[in-house]
């Protein structure tokens, strides 16, 4: 099977990130199928030329498409891109599997999800476990795509920059062109460990971020927080990110202090956009966590809270993997003992604070 460079591309998934780089790829003129989950969303897209539900405001080009037939969305096309959440991924790649050119190895595939995924083996990062679905093709020849970005900044053309991480370069390079535009500045790596643990990690610090950033104008803690207060946090937890990277096997240190790293990090904690941060926030600011028992609960009920905050998941996982290496990690365990309803957020602040 040969397969045109000049048909669609496919993005699975029409979530908010999703479609920005669906926006993207469309603005430099080449057609994106977008697959979405919901009928209503891809009418939105298809009609309105509009994401109102995950992307609202952002005017949508006449390149791109949206259809609800994951397998229609993925044959024959020379490039893939997998943008779901976590919980959903691997559901969403044995949906595929029967598809031509993915039997073939014939089309290129990219992962933006960012988290962990669990297996029999425990938590493990996402392209390893997606290599054990699919064809041997696509073993170490997998992309993984992250950096500082929010959609709502990428499809409105603010500078951004990302990182294409592969053990085949060629294909980090690939995607690097396929995604780069004026704005959009896209950076090749090797290390694809240490960006995936960097992307996945992250997120579990942003929530811890978000519940200090809103104690911070508190009664009753308001005094002990401040910019500086948030600084220690946010290196503790870069030094708890690169501490896991290399036990998961990350082999660059300047991943983690690289945009991947340190750069994800600042603006998923610091950005209005952050939807951990913003959870973080509203766990003080409108009890959230109040109607569970524990994180097990709120991921089963995740849909009462109206958007889906990677970090909780990935808490769960950070907590595993921080046993299986014996590694010391206060702030991301901790925070999964606030989620699990084992602490009280000032509690567990003052606590390490004061270690």
């Amino acid at each position: 099977m040969v397969l045109d460079n000049s048909a669609p591309v496919a993005v699975l998934g029409a979530g908010a990130w999703g479609t920005a780089l669906s926006k993207v790829i469309a603005d430099k003129g080449r057609e994106v199928i977008l697959w979405s989950r919901e009928e209503s969303t891809a009418e939105d897209i298809n009609v309105r030329r509009e994401n109102t539900q995950f992307l609202p405001g952002v005017k949508l080009p006449p390149a791109l498409r949206a259809i609800t037939d994951i397998e229609e969305a993925a044959e024959g096309r020379e490039f893939i891109i997998l943008a779901v959440p976590s919980l959903y991924l691997l559901n969403t790649v044995k949906q595929i599997l029967s598809v031509l050119s993915i039997r073939e190895g014939k089309s290129a595939i990219a992962v933006i999800t960012k988290g962990f995924l669990d297996s029999p083996k425990g938590p493990r990062l996402i392209l390893e476990t997606l290599e054990d679905y699919l064809p041997g093709f696509y073993h170490q020849a997998l992309v993984y795509i992250a950096g500082p970005s929010h959609a709502e900044e990428v499809s409105r053309g603010k500078i951004t920059g990302l990182i294409a991480a592969s053990e085949t370069a060629k294909n980090s390079f690939r995607f690097r062109d396929l995604l780069k535009s004026k704005r959009l500045f896209v950076f090749p790596s090797l290390d694809v460990r240490g960006v995936q643990v960097a992307a996945a990690a992250k997120n579990v610090i942003a929530i811890a971020f978000g519940i200090m950033d809103a104690m911070k104008s508190q009664k009753d803690s308001g005094d002990m927080f401040g910019d500086g207060t948030e600084s220690l946090l946010l290196a503790a937890g870069l030094n708890e990110i690169q501490t896991l990277g290399r036990a998961m096997g990350a082999t660059h240190p300047e991943t983690f202090t690289s945009i991947s790293g340190i750069g994800d990090l600042d603006v998923t904690c610091r950005s209005v956009f952050g939807r951990n941060r913003r959870f973080g926030r509203e766990i003080i600011e409108k009890k959230l966590l109040e109607p569970y028992r524990s994180l097990e609960d709120i991921l089963e009920r995740i849909a009462e809270i109206g958007y889906l905050p990677e970090g909780l998941a990935a808490a769960k996982y950070v907590k595993i993997l921080a046993e299986k290496y014996k590694l010391k990690m206060p702030i991301s365990v901790g925070l999964y003992q606030i989620l699990n309803r084992e602490i009280e957020p000032l509690d567990f602040l003052q606590n390490f604070l004061n270690e």
